[in-house]
């Protein structure tokens, strides 16, 4: 039966006060910093390697785009089997439904650096990581970061469904415990902090970030 909204906002301020619904807020955030984290750095190494090297390019390019075609959740079974029911597989999902889209994106802004770019950069003597820290790195952020809010979004819905199947705590948890136990005001309550987390982490954080990128490289306006 469907709650009042009265009741849910009754559930929503009183798991807050009580801790509930705070302490499974950080837990889910606690999990998608730390494995979006090793999504983008794993993201760009191999983004990196793509761009740099035809061999690498021709092979793992192509693995990459399939593995990006699965839907994180689809890993979960694998993950239990390799680590069992517990935070590591939660994280390796939150980590997959990342990387792939980090790594396209990553590999698309290398590649769209302008050659006359790393043209000047070598003429005066850059090169190795100098050139790669100075030039293809700066360069491709605007690409980077579009890519890190399209991989956020992909990573925080990986993230809810890992923790409604795997337990350990977090907002999905706590949504698949109000479900169990028939307590729809709980069910809608988390619901409406998943939605706000992720309104907030992509309309305030990511959006903003975007503006200021492109502001800076002069492709958008005020």
């Amino acid at each position: 039966m469907f709650p009042g909204l009265l009741q849910v906002l009754d559930t929503l301020v009183n798991g807050i006060i009580s801790g509930q619904i705070t302490e499974a807020i950080l837990k889910s955030i606690g999990r998608i910093l730390l494995g979006f984290t090793i999504a983008i750095v794993i993201g760009l190494i191999l983004g990196y390697f793509i761009w740099r090297y035809k061999l690498v390019e021709d092979t793992l390019g192509f693995v990459v785009t399939a593995l990006q075609s699965i839907p994180s959740i689809v890993w979960f079974p694998l993950a239990i089997i390799w680590f069992g029911l517990n935070d590591f597989s939660i994280l390796f999902i939150v980590t997959i439904g990342a990387t792939w889209t980090m790594t396209v994106n990553a590999t698309s802004g290398f590649k769209n650096v302008p050659q006359l770019y790393q043209r000047v950069a070598k003429t005066y003597g850059s090169s190795g990581f100098h050139f790669l820290r100075t030039v293809i790195l700066p360069a491709s952020v605007p690409q980077i970061i579009s890519g890190l809010r399209i991989a956020w979004a992909f990573s925080w819905r990986a993230l809810m469904a890992g923790e409604l199947l795997g337990g350990g705590g977090g907002l999905g948890q706590l949504l698949e415990m109000g479900r169990s136990l028939g307590q729809m005001d709980l069910v809608i309550s988390v619901m409406i902090i998943i939605a706000i987390i992720g309104t907030i982490v992509d309309n305030v954080v990511f959006s903003r970030l975007e503006r200021n990128v492109q502001l800076k490289w002069g492709v958008s306006s005020r």
